[in-house]
Formats: C-alpha cells, sequence, structure tokens
C-alpha cells in the first residue's frame, strides 16, 4: 500500500490505519504513542496486521466516511455479490476497542480474515487461546479479547478463518484491548456502538461554523484535528505514526505521535475560527500544563499527556516502510532550542482571547510574563529552527520572527485586555528585534529575506511574514521574498521547505524529500494576502487534489511519483489546509 491508499480511524486517544486491501497495518493501543500491536506498515506481515477483505481481491472497488465521521465504509464488488466492511472505534471512556462489521449488499461473497497480533511494534509473539467462546491474546502487560462470528483457525503464530455473507448479512469482529492483569471485559453490542459512535461525530461535525466554498475539506480536516486528540488532555498529536519516510529508502524518518508547541497556536486558532470553543480551551489547558515551570525549559514538544522525557532509539527488528529505516521511536529533536516556539504560546493565548474565549486568568498571564523574561535575553541566540535541523545551529529569520510576535502579543495584550507589565521596555525590545531582522534577515541585492542571517539560502517559513503581521503583504521586501521563493523552492508548481543538496549542510542529513504540503498552503494563503488572489485559488485548489479519496493528506508529496510521504495524516498539514480557505473566503 501507498500511504494514501490508507485511512484513519480512531476513538480520540489511539487511532489505525486502513489499507484499501482490508488490511489494518498500523494500530498503537491504548495511547497514540504507545507500543504498536499492529506494526507492519513500518515492517513486514509478520510485525502484525488484520486483514478481512474477499477472498482473492486485493483492493477496494471504493470507500468513504460515513458522512462527517471517522467511521470508513469500505465496498467490495466482486463476480459474485458485494460486500461493504464498516470500520471504527467508539469513542471512549476507559479501555479502547476497535470494531469491523461486514454487510452483505447483494448476491453471496466468500470472505476471508487473517489476524496477526504482535505487541511492542512487532516484536512480542502473544500467547493465544480460547477462553469461554473469545480469543485471549497476551503478551507481558498487554492483552487482547477477540469476539469473532466465525471460529478462527490457528497457524504460523497467526489466525484466520473463511466465511460466506450474503445480502442483507450482518457480521461483527471486536478486538479489544486491556491490561493483561484485569479481568476479562464485558462483551459489547457492535451495532449500539456503532450507531453512537455515528452519533458522537455527526453531533460534532454539526457544531462547525465553518462557510464558504471549501467547505467540506475544512470539515474534513478539523475532523481529522479531533481524531488526533488525545481527548483526556486535550494534546493533539503531530500524526498517528512514526517513521514513515520523507524520502523512500532513506533516514528522515521521524516519530511524529507527540504535541509540539509549534502546532498549538495554529489548531487553536483554526478550533476556535470555526466554533470549537470547547476543544480549543482544553488545547490551551494541556499547553498551559505542559509548560508550567522554568521559561528557559520550555520545549518544543511534549508527550499527550505533557511528558517530557522522550528519549529517541531505533527498533531495529523493523525493515521500515518500503525499506526507509531506522524506524524511529522517540524523538530527539525535544532537546533542542526552537526559539519560535515561545512566540507560538504567547500568540496562541492572545488568539484565544480575540476570538471569544474566557480571558486568561492570572495564571495564565504569569506563565506567558515569565517567557518573557527568558524573552528578552535569550532571543539573539541561534537555535536549530522549526525544521529541527541536526546541524548547526544558527540565527533563523523565522524563529527572530516568531519572538517578535510574542512581544507583539504581549504589549497588545496589555494595550486591549487591560493586563499590566512593563509595556514601555517591552516597545524598545519588539523594536529592536524588527530592526535587526530587517537589516540582517534581509538580501537587499536580491530583494529578498533569507533563511538565516548572512545566508543565502531561502525557507517557505519566510511566507509567514505577512501572515502573522510582520510586515504589511504589499511591503516590497514581502512581495520579493514571495517571488523569489516562488522562483528557487518550487518544484512542479509546489515548494520544498527549504534547498536541499548535497552541497548545502542546514539540516545535517543525507539525501533529499519531497514537498511540504503546509509550505504550499502557506503560499497560498500569502499570495491571497498580496491581493493574488488567482494565483491562490489555483494553488489551493491543486493541494486540494494531492488528497488521497477519503480526503486525508501526509507531511509530504512526491511529485515525480505522484504519492505522498511522510508521517499520515499530517495535522500541521490539515491546519494549514483550515487557515488557507480561511483566508481564501
Amino acid at each position: 500500500m501507498r500511504i494514501e491508499d490508507y485511512a484513519l480511524i480512531g476513538d480520540t486517544r489511539s487511532a489505525a490505519l486502513v489499507g484499501r486491501d482490508g488490511s489494518i497495518d498500523w494500530l498503537c493501543l491504548p495511547r497514540f504513542d504507545s507500543p504498536a500491536c499492529f506494526a507492519k506498515l513500518v515492517g513486514d506481515p509478520s510485525n502484525g496486521y488484520w486483514r478481512l477483505a474477499p477472498a482473492g481481491h486485493t483492493t477496494a472497488t471504493r470507500r468513504a466516511y460515513a458522512m462527517n465521521t471517522l467511521i470508513l465504509e469500505t465496498v467490495w464488488e466482486t463476480a459474485t455479490g458485494t460486500v461493504k466492511v464498516v470500520d471504527f472505534m467508539p469513542p471512549r471512556h476507559s479501555n479502547p476497542d476497535l470494531v469491523r462489521i461486514v454487510e452483505g449488499l447483494s448476491g453471496t461473497v466468500d470472505m476471508t480474515t487473517e489476524l496477526c497480533i504482535r505487541f511492542d511494534y512487532g516484536r512480542i509473539v502473544p500467547w493465544v487461546r480460547a477462553v469461554g467462546g473469545r480469543l485471549r491474546a497476551i503478551g507481558g502487560p498487554d492483552s487482547v479479547w477477540i469476539d469473532t462470528p466465525v471460529p478462527l483457525d490457528g497457524d504460523g503464530h497467526r489466525h484466520a478463518a473463511a466465511f460466506p455473507v450474503a445480502a442483507g448479512e450482518r457480521r461483527a469482529f471486536v478486538f479489544a484491548w486491556q491490561p493483561s492483569h484485569e479481568p476479562e471485559p464485558h462483551r459489547m453490542d457492535p451495532g449500539e456502538q456503532l450507531t453512537k459512535t455515528r452519533t458522537f461525530w455527526a453531533e460534532w461535525a454539526s457544531r462547525c461554523q465553518a462557510t464558504g466554498p471549501w467547505r467540506d475539506a475544512v470539515v474534513r480536516s478539523l475532523i481529522t484535528l479531533k481524531g488526533l486528540t488525545y481527548s483526556p488532555t486535550g494534546g493533539i498529536v503531530a500524526a498517528p505514526t512514526t517513521s514513515l519516510p520523507e524520502h523512500l529508502g532513506g533516514v528522515r524518518n521521524w516519530d511524529y505521535r507527540y504535541c509540539w508547541l509549534r502546532d498549538a497556536g495554529m489548531t487553536l486558532d483554526a478550533l476556535s475560527r470555526a466554533g470549537y470553543v470547547e476543544e480549543a480551551s482544553a488545547w490551551l489547558d494541556w499547553l498551559l500544563r505542559a509548560v508550567a515551570g522554568r521559561p528557559e525549559d520550555l520545549q518544543v514538544m511534549y508527550g499527550v499527556a505533557g511528558e517530557r522525557r522522550l528519549p529517541e532509539q531505533t527498533l531495529d527488528w523493523l525493515s521500515g516502510y518500503e525499506g526507509s529505516r531506522p524506524v524511529r521511536i522517540g524523538n530527539d529533536a525535544v532537546t533542542q532550542l526552537q526559539l519560535d516556539v515561545y512566540g507560538q504560546v504567547v500568540g496562541c493565548i492572545y488568539q484565544a482571547r480575540k476570538h471569544g474565549m474566557p480571558p486568561p486568568d492570572d495564571y495564565a498571564w504569569s506563565t506567558v510574563s515569565k517567557l518573557m523574561e527568558f524573552i528578552e535575553r535569550g532571543w539573539n541566540q541561534p537555535d536549530e529552527g522549526l525544521w529541527e535541523v541536526r546541524g548547526r545551529r544558527r540565527h533563523f529569520v523565522h524563529s527572530k520572527v516568531m519572538m517578535w510576535v510574542a512581544v507583539s502579543h504581549l504589549i497588545r495584550s496589555v494595550e486591549e485586555f487591560g493586563r499590566s507589565g512593563p509595556v514601555n521596555r517591552w516597545r524598545a525590545v519588539r523594536d529592536r528585534m524588527h530592526t535587526e531582522i530587517c537589516a540582517k534577515g534581509f538580501d537587499r541585492e536580491r530583494g529578498t529575506f533569507t533563511q538565516s542571517y548572512g545566508s543565502r539560502e531561502l525557507d517557505a517559513a519566510l511566507l509567514l511574514i505577512p501572515i502573522v503581521g510582520f510586515l504589511p503583504p504589499e511591503d516590497p521586501r514581502v512581495v520579493g521574498t514571495i517571488d523569489a521563493i516562488q522562483r528557487e523552492l518550487m518544484t512542479d508548481g509546489l515548494l520544498l521547505r527549504y534547498p536541499i543538496a548535497q552541497h548545502n549542510d542546514v539540516d545535517g542529513l543525507p539525501g533529499t524529500e519531497g514537498v511540504f504540503l503546509a509550505s504550499s498552503f502557506w503560499l497560498a494563503e500569502a499570495l491571497a494576502l498580496a491581493g493574488r488572489k488567482n494565483e491562490a485559488v489555483e494553488l489551493f485548489e491543486r493541494l486540494l487534489g494531492l488528497a488521497n479519496d477519503v480526503g486525508l493528506l501526509a507531511e509530504e508529496y512526491d511529485p515525480v511519483e505522484a504519492r505522498q510521504l511522510g508521517n499520515f495524516p499530517q495535522a500541521f498539514t490539515h491546519i494549514h489546509l483550515i487557515h488557507a480557505a480561511q483566508a481564501l473566503s
């Protein structure tokens, strides 16, 4: 399966990827960042999967989400009849369940199912036995209970069955995880849970206040963001996967099952603009809990419950997606200095107030005020930047701009919301930042801002300069930057993040990568702000056309091979789809 051949199902605590071939090849339980029990996606069949499909058929005829839900409906048309497989994970209050229902639509179809359970990312083969008409798989701290309408025969550390489904018949399978020390879970009613799940998502989607010609794409992106939310805390993971490559066969493979502060402001803004104040408030609460402590200890990312230790390691027994190794869990970027996150934190608290959320309490204000103490003494340091480069630190222009955003929004909070602070001193810091960035980060010879002070490289993140209000979109320096980025970073009409070549040591990594989809959405938004609406709409609609058949986008895209790359689905991409649609509407 290509990356775009998968669809997402989830219960707002974890998620699974279901392929066009009817196979669930990725599932981490009980949380997004838990060890996978199906890891075929980044390995091979021996690392765990669950396939449910007509015998002899490799890909489905068509599939779609039930209207405005995360319930996946896959239809198979065969020579003897038609069946539908309904996959979903009921929103839960305790342990997770995965439900697969086969419905006969016409004729009679011979179905097969193959279940290969592996705990700890495919390394642990569990002990499986029948208990009271159910299968129980246990390995260390994990256990799975399986309710099946047909007997499953064990062979070669997997279980399989063949069975017919006639028109009007319904066969339901339930896969329930729980800690191995807990007693047998109660059996659920799959039909009842399907109704409840459909109601949950339909009611949630009905609250969306988005309008405009691209509302359907915006709603699907919002549902995807909701599906990537860890509901107990409000944190949103960047993606539900790890190590899907930015370059096939390469080493640019990272674990994105964590919560980036950078995404915080952008997600909060997208949710609150669409009317999801409750979710935005939960995300803001998560943010304030996560960053509590000394401002110099601020991290770029945290676990879904605010965990700070996310050590990176490789899983050498996994072969990687299409041979892309290593497969990583954890993320060493957690230790990096990325100054732009200070602007994201302060900016999202300001935007929350602007969009009608309750005003920040004294604790929230004291938190951002303490951040300002660090900003005043640390804004002119070099850092690793938003791309989390593994080369040397630099004075990245985007990082400096976002530090300016932090100070600017603190000042506006005092001016607009009656907060207190040494605003005259802050204004002086803000103005000094602006002067330095324009002097050291702008190439007067070429008429463009550059990736870092004194460099000649460009960076798609410079497109955020007019979007965050650092300079007006009609400013000649902004116009020159947009034009330069289009000339130098565009490939087949889409944008790279920054130039990647063997002689360029910016990110410290070998190999190349695809075009970065969020960057192209930034370009669409920047073009719209600059009054180039037709260009913006043309680019935006092309980007929408890159989504898969159920409206999902990964981190990157390979325009040569015409396929998606990177972790999937990617919150960052869908966030900026929403922002661009709002700007164009």
